[in-house]
């Protein structure tokens, strides 16, 4: 098989896949692999255009015996740093006087490793969230059984702050349950008929007195026609409350938090009808910074002030995903000292209002 044919038949292969002769030369290669590795590779020797140690070997090793090896390469796509499982196999018979080939076939593994190390990242993340309080907890146990042993005035000091520990332990094991939930959830649509006015009333219901507590008024600006959609009405309350909690919470100093309604026959980021809830505070805003990554898990634009107001670092990202099955979008904006807008963006759906009767919000 001459080295023309070897390189219509490579061609045909969907990976990045060359052939190596005996010689060392790289006698044949797809689009792909010279996307890969240098579209000058096609006869040079493979050694000054892999360069990787483990690759090298892997390759002289198949060429002298024959057995099948496989290793890691790692390029970079020009956005970011890839891996690839690279298979190097013999094939006997072909190449230069037939004195066979060493056949290399990468295969794409970064998304497997980027998986793996957000996984690892987890991990660490709600280690790391979990050991702040045990470490209190358990020093504070410690005094009470010994120094404050007879000290009724430190000892309800200490357990309050116990408590305060306690309590942030539990939500933040609840918010892990609840990403768990939404997570598993994301691929299957929903199916419920819902008026999102009577989600946003008894969000506004249930979070009147936290605002009161706050000195903040909340300022409703929607009118009374009901917006139908197809959605998880549990779901959506979960995102209102959390984004109107956390306007009231980190922009109270503004006075007030608007909800917002708009509606659109044709919503620019959908392509189809929707509606724009926003939610809308007065405060010293968020460093634009912070704003790419402000719904990743564990992120904190202020992580003091987060931690201080009780905040686990998971309350955007369950926001997201729920979001996400729901085929809708969410938007933030914000200019420092002059507030944040979060807007979140559903399709709507047009329903016999006596479905959506049906399903009262519970």
């Amino acid at each position: 098989m001459g080295d023309d044919v070897l390189g219509a038949l490579l061609a045909a292969f969907p990976l990045p896949t060359l052939a190596i002769d005996a010689s060392e030369r790289i006698v044949a290669a797809n689009v792909e692999a010279l996307t890969l590795i240098g579209q000058q590779a096609l006869d040079r020797n493979y050694v000054t255009m892999l360069r990787q140690p483990a690759l090298l070997d892997a390759i002289e090793a198949t060429l002298q015996d024959g057995k099948a090896r496989t290793t890691r390469y790692l390029g970079n796509d020009g956005a970011q740093d890839t891996t690839y499982t690279v298979s190097v196999r013999a094939v006997r018979g072909v190449g230069r006087d037939s004195a066979g080939i060493a056949m290399l076939v990468f295969e794409d593994v970064t998304h497997v490793e980027q998986t793996s190390q957000m996984r690892r990242d987890f991990v660490a993340n709600v280690s790391h969230e979990l050991r702040t309080p045990l470490t209190a907890l358990m020093g504070f146990i410690e005094t009470l059984r010994g120094p404050a042993r007879n000290d009724p005035e430190a000892a309800e000091r200490f357990l309050n702050i116990m408590q305060d520990e306690a309590e942030r332990m539990n939500r933040l094991v609840g918010d892990l349950m609840s990403l768990n939930r939404v997570e598993g959830d994301e691929r299957v649509r929903p199916t419920e008929a819902v008026v999102l006015n009577d989600v946003l009333e008894s969000t506004l219901r249930t979070l009147r007195s936290l605002a009161e507590e706050a000195g903040v008024t909340l300022e409703r600006e929607f009118g009374d026609e009901a917006v139908h959609l197809i959605a998880d009405a549990d779901q959506l309350k979960q995102v209102f409350t959390n984004l109107t909690e956390n306007a009231i919470k980190y922009g109270g100093s503004g006075g007030r938090v608007t909800i917002r309604v708009m509606t659109s026959t044709r919503e620019p980021a959908l392509r189809a009808p929707g509606v724009r809830v926003q939610i809308v505070d007065y405060g010293p805003g968020i460093d634009p910074v912070h704003l790419p990554r402000i719904t990743e898990r564990f992120y904190r634009a202020d992580d003091h002030r987060s931690r201080a107001l009780g905040g686990t670092g998971l309350g955007l990202a369950i926001v997201k995903h729920i979001i996400n099955r729901h085929r809708g979008r969410l938007r933030v904006e914000s200019t420092l000292g002059e507030g944040a807008t979060f807007t979140v963006i559903l399709p709507i759906q047009k329903v016999w209002r006596d479905a959506a009767a049906n399903c009262p919000l519970s």
